[in-house]
């Protein structure tokens, strides 16, 4: 018995890549808008009493704590699920600076994974990053 073949294996091929494709497009879960958030939350260890206080920081908003001013420009969470990875661009002054030279003591992007890269260097505080949402 002879089967007969309407649809050519060149056809398939397209269509199964076309469906691949559209697929990748119309996915929400790989789009970029969902990996910067609004939002950015760092922990701030006062070295004197030992104490920690987390802060959300509305990205564009300054929060005064104690003797710093900290704000947060934009943040950022990694694309990858098994090895998560945040970022954020922060700023800090010391309010008890007087020197108009040194405007920040920090003014960089900081990571969650590795604080080390560009660390906060203060006397009595210390600052990391927890997460972006």
């Amino acid at each position: 018995m002879q089967l007969k073949k309407n649809i050519k294996p060149g056809k398939i091929k397209t269509i199964f890549f076309i469906i691949i494709i559209f697929s990748f497009l119309l996915n929400p879960s790989i789009s970029t808008d969902d990996l910067e958030g609004n939002f950015t939350s760092i922990k701030v260890l006062d070295k004197i009493s030992s104490k920690n206080t987390l802060i959300n920081l509305k990205n564009g908003d300054e929060v005064k704590y104690k003797d710093l001013l900290i704000k947060s420009i934009k943040c950022k969470n990694s694309e990858f699920d098994d090895n998560p990875e945040i970022t954020a661009y922060i700023q800090a002054k010391d309010l008890t600076n007087k020197n108009k030279d040194d405007v920040f003591i920090f003014n960089g992007w900081m990571f969650s994974s590795s604080p080390s890269i560009a660390p906060f260097d203060h006397p009595v505080y210390d600052i990391w990053l927890v997460g972006c949402s």
